[in-house]
């Protein structure tokens, strides 16, 4: 006996008319709970729709290059009460759960440099690079016949077989004339033959950073960029983040500075509530909630997850949830919903080095906050006597449209007299 369901798109967060660019199953197949069916692409991440429960397909009703939503029906399934086992010869991967990638990464040697930056470059979804782990299968070196060269789950299985298509270096193009952001006419890029004058190399740049390269241009040439620099003394803050983390060691989580300048930020957005807003034409939106993204550097490039209510969260519970979407980032598994609704972002190089920077804005948020590495300085309030204190320097970037200099100054200032006595939230 066996009943017949629609699989409908799920929750994909605040998107809609999101393209669908692969489609694994066909009617007639069998399916397991957790074995992905579809792969969907928005402008921040690709995402594998999975079976919910087990079955065999009667009926697709999407087709490559269709737009859904959530709610939208993209198949049906004929389920039993018994399980049904998959009847695919090859192996059908799942987007969670079932055998994951520590598994799959014993086929692909984890030290092959080589073989994991194919894997970074590669325009190809969730589903199917945990199935060219599972066949040993070099992304690198495979040609995408899918829509715009994306690598597809036949790509892999014919390359597997012996049957695939090798990559090719693809041909250089020159950026066209004109018609650039905001109107902005742009001279061509130059075309140079690099070969003439020396031994090169050509890495495609991977999915992930063609979009934040697009999205980063935008910003930097739409918003008036202004960075106003500055220095907060965390002297009394380290240790007790030192005391922290002792005490929190059987838990499991470890609290580095960024949950606290997260606090700091809801703060001074609060006492600075226009740092916290959009711009809507000719309308400012302020907002009376307080989401923070953070910058995540993945293998993939750099995509921003979002803690939402960090004014409802404890330092704590801030650091145990941005180790999760760290993670989640760089297995590449992140959801669109987890990187929207940000109003703030922090993006830190604390873990690397250097001094100052300029942060480029997350739109359509009005500002964001650079941190660098913190560093001991003499500091005297007298110019005779002098001590050292830890210092953190701060970079905040800031839409010139919307905050002005002497607000930006306001905002930093208070941002570091919080870092420095973290009392003062309280108030």
């Amino acid at each position: 006996m066996s009943n017949a369901i629609d699989i409908k798109v799920p929750d994909i967060g605040d998107f809609s008319d999101v393209p669908v660019i692969e489609i694994f199953v066909k009617v007639g197949d069998t399916v397991k709970a957790e074995d992905p069916l579809v792969s969907l692409e928005s402008d921040k991440a690709t995402m594998d729709v999975p079976a919910p429960v087990s079955g065999v397909v009667t009926a697709i009703g999407i087709k490559i290059g269709d737009k859904v939503s959530e709610g939208s029906v993209i198949l049906s399934l004929a389920t039993g009460d018994a399980p049904v086992a998959a009847a695919a010869p090859s192996p059908q991967p799942s987007p969670a759960g079932g055998r994951g990638s520590e598994a799959a990464a014993a086929v692909l040697p984890a030290g092959n440099a080589e073989v994991e930056a194919g894997f970074a470059l590669a325009y190809a979804g969730p589903a199917v690079r945990k199935l060219a782990r599972e066949l040993g299968v070099d992304l690198g070196k495979l040609k995408g016949t899918g829509d715009h060269g994306r690598i597809v789950r036949a790509d892999v299985e014919a390359f597997a077989k012996g049957g695939g298509t090798s990559a090719a270096p693809a041909a250089s193009k020159a950026a066209p004339a004109g018609g650039g952001v905001g109107g902005i006419d742009l001279l061509p890029w130059p075309k140079v033959d690099f070969a003439k004058f020396g031994p090169t190399e050509r890495k495609e740049l991977s999915r992930i950073k063609k979009i934040s390269a697009a999205n980063l241009h935008r910003n930097w040439v739409v918003i008036p960029h202004v960075t106003t620099h500055d220095e907060a003394d965390i002297t009394e803050l380290e240790p007790f983040r030192v005391q922290m983390n002792k005490e929190l060691e059987k838990s499991g989580v470890k609290i580095s500075m960024l949950p606290f300048m997260m606090k700091a930020a809801v703060a001074a957005l609060k006492k600075f509530p226009e740092f916290n807003a959009s711009l809507d034409g000719d309308a400012l939106v302020l907002k009376n909630y307080w989401h923070i993204g953070f910058a995540a550097d993945t293998p993939n490039g750099l995509m921003v997850p979002v803690i939402r209510d960090v004014d409802k969260k404890t330092v704590p519970e801030i650091a145990k949830e941005m180790g999760e979407l760290a993670k989640l980032a760089r297995d590449g598994k992140l959801k669109p919903d987890q990187m929207s609704g940000g109003t703030f972002t922090i993006s830190s190089l604390g873990g690397i080095g250097g001094i100052y920077f300029t942060p480029i804005i997350n739109a359509p948020e009005v500002a964001i906050m650079g941190v660098c590495k913190s560093y001991w300085k003499q500091h005297s309030a007298d110019g005779k006597t002098w001590t050292s204190r830890l210092t953190l320097p701060l970079s905040l970037s800031w839409d010139h449209r919307v905050i002005d200099g002497a607000a930006a100054a306001r905002f930093n200032v208070y941002f570091a007299n919080v870092l420095a006595d973290l009392r003062r939230v309280l108030f």
